[in-house]
């Protein structure tokens, strides 16, 4: 699948009413991906994810290796990388080559220019995308 670009339409759900006042979106990005990932591949995506969106860091990316720490079926990468405006998370599985990515702000940002970020940088075959906002954001 890796090159083939099968995406679904993206799922658009609004969150909760509870406090309105404050501006919050999520972005779930999952599939198949059709590159070689590794440590320096995570701090990759966070570097052209912030980047290409103008989302502001400030610190740097955590990653880890799950290596040996579970099953052998999870094996891969975990990262995160705290943004002025919330946090971006980064799941990597290595054995089935899949990924999963949120980006949580309280900020505005293009959701389907991100969806095409992630796409293109894991190189995404099969993937689907999901954008959560507040109950009174119009979506």
């Amino acid at each position: 699948m890796a090159g083939a670009s099968m995406a679904r339409a993206m799922h658009r759900t609004a969150l909760t009413a509870i406090a309105p006042e404050i501006y919050r979106k999520r972005l779930l990005v999952e599939g198949y991906y059709g590159i070689d990932v590794d440590e320096t591949g995570v701090r990759g995506y966070f570097t052209r994810i912030t980047g290409d969106l103008g989302l502001r860091t400030y610190g740097d990316p955590i990653v880890h290796r799950t290596s040996g720490a579970g099953k052998a079926a999870n094996e891969g990468y975990d990262g995160f990388v705290p943004l002025i405006d919330s946090g971006i998370y980064v799941a990597v599985w290595t054995g089935p080559r899949f990924v999963s990515t949120v980006i949580y702000t309280c900020a505005d940002f293009d959701e389907d220019r991100a969806v095409a970020i992630v796409r293109d940088f894991f190189s995404l075959g099969e993937h689907e995308a999901a954008v959560f906002c507040n109950a009174t954001t119009r979506l």
